[in-house]
């Protein structure tokens, strides 16, 4: 079974570009998976292609140096044209310079590499190859990517009135995400006694990998008390002295470690926006890349939206995965905004010249309520539009000649419109 991913077509749209393209993202997220399709319909193509794994013993000799690498593939595409796939690059010791020296080469080779969440490997690459990469980031499976595979594919294009129309079945697929999230193997799993197996594997795997090779620490016992700290914490503000006082380690540290847990996509810090005084400024907010992992740290992995009494705080991360899909690519701002007096909104987009709220809600409604919060923002800045996304309700009103758009989620395409 494969689950359809839609960073393929940006994939294949790159195959003829001499850049490398480099594909990172969390751990066990498909990366592999998406290197054996790009390599089958490469194939099906008529074109020559060579896959090394830095893993596999009977690979890594050929990673030791580029004349070996090169000779390697000479053996089997001579000076032909040809498509190079190196999976798990970050465990080559300086793997930025390695493929800066590839490409410096002028070979007739397109090079398609990827690696984990590692720091390591961030960092060098974009030190080592301004000009000569670029890359691509594979999350967990997209609630949309997640639905389509849920429906054989039989409404690609159609999903938002697919939902809009088969509101029972879009409520069961809805819960069935917020519950276990989008990593592959958590999803293809039969039951919930191996999805259970499933994203704890994934977590250990985290630590004693990638965690433990950035760190250069063999306990991680610190780290995996203050993630699950972190995730008691999820969508509110971030308390920096009672995480050190219950993780037992000091604030330095603990920041230090929210910093790696950042830069290996395990979750991501949103701060605050601001533009007049008495308004938060500092503290950030944490939301984590992965609905299933939040659970799991939580302890209430496998149980319906229902039975947990934050599920107001996981649609909300839910919410925050939707936007920042839709503006990965761009120059706008995700943040969320609270005043000295308590008021807030869950999230403000900022475009730099124009920015507007966005307030969500975990429920059906059934009449337009202004929570006090948004009121207080658009009186204080006077947005032009703004937005409440909920469950199911579409409408709109006027505030204080701001436009106030009630959406459903599926339908947050919307804000991003004009």
């Amino acid at each position: 079974m494969y689950i359809k991913r839609y960073l393929f077509k940006a994939l294949v749209s790159h195959l003829d570009s001499s850049e490398i393209s480099i594909i990172i993202g969390p751990r066990q997220v498909g990366k592999t998976t998406l290197l054996l399709k790009l390599k089958e319909y490469l194939e099906k193509r008529g074109e020559k292609t060579l896959f090394l794994n830095y893993d596999l013993d009977s690979d890594r000799p050929f990673f030791a140096s580029q004349t070996e690498l090169v000779n390697k593939i000479k053996l089997f595409f001579g000076n032909q044209k040809g498509f190079v796939f190196l999976d798990e690059i970050q465990r080559k010791e300086n793997a930025g310079l390695f493929l800066k020296g590839l490409y410096d080469m002028r070979l007739p080779y397109k090079f398609i590499v990827t690696g984990s969440g590692s720091l390591e490997l961030k960092e060098k690459i974009h030190e080592s190859l301004p000009g000569r990469k670029r890359l691509f980031y594979l999350w967990p499976v997209s609630f949309w990517e997640f639905l389509n595979f849920k429906t054989n594919y039989q409404f690609e294009g159609k999903e938002t009135e697919f939902l809009k129309v088969e509101k029972t079945f879009a409520k069961e697929i809805l819960n069935e995400y917020l519950m276990f999230g989008g990593y592959p193997k958590v999803i293809l799993a039969s039951n919930i006694f191996e999805k259970k197996i499933a994203i704890s594997d994934i977590f250990q795997s985290f630590l004693e990998k990638d965690i433990s090779l950035l760190l250069q620490v063999e306990k991680t016992e610190s780290l995996s008390k203050l993630v699950r700290l972190v995730a008691h914490q999820q969508g509110q503000l971030i308390n920096y002295s009672e995480l050190s006082s219950n993780a037992g380690i000091s604030q330095p540290t603990v920041k230090k470690f929210l910093w790696y847990l950042e830069k290996t996509f395990i979750l991501a810090r949103v701060y605050p926006f601001s533009r007049k005084r008495k308004e938060i400024v500092k503290s950030p907010v944490v939301y984590f890349k992965d609905l299933g992992m939040v659970n799991f740290l939580r302890g209430q992995f496998g149980l319906l939206p229902a039975e947990i009494n934050t599920s107001e705080l996981l649609f909300q991360n839910f919410v925050y995965q939707l936007l920042t899909e839709k503006i990965e690519n761009t120059l706008w701002a995700l943040n969320y905004w609270r005043s000295k007096d308590k008021a807030e909104v869950d999230f403000v987009i900022d475009k730099g010249i124009s920015f507007f709220p966005v307030e969500v809600k975990y429920s059906d409604l059934s009449q337009l309520k202004i929570p006090r919060g948004f009121i207080s923002f658009i009186r204080k800045y006077q947005p032009k539009k703004s937005f409440v996304i909920n469950l199911t309700l579409k409408d709109q009103l006027t505030k204080n000649d701001t436009r106030i758009n009630f959406i459903p989620y599926y339908q947050i395409n919307e804000i991003f419109e004009n």
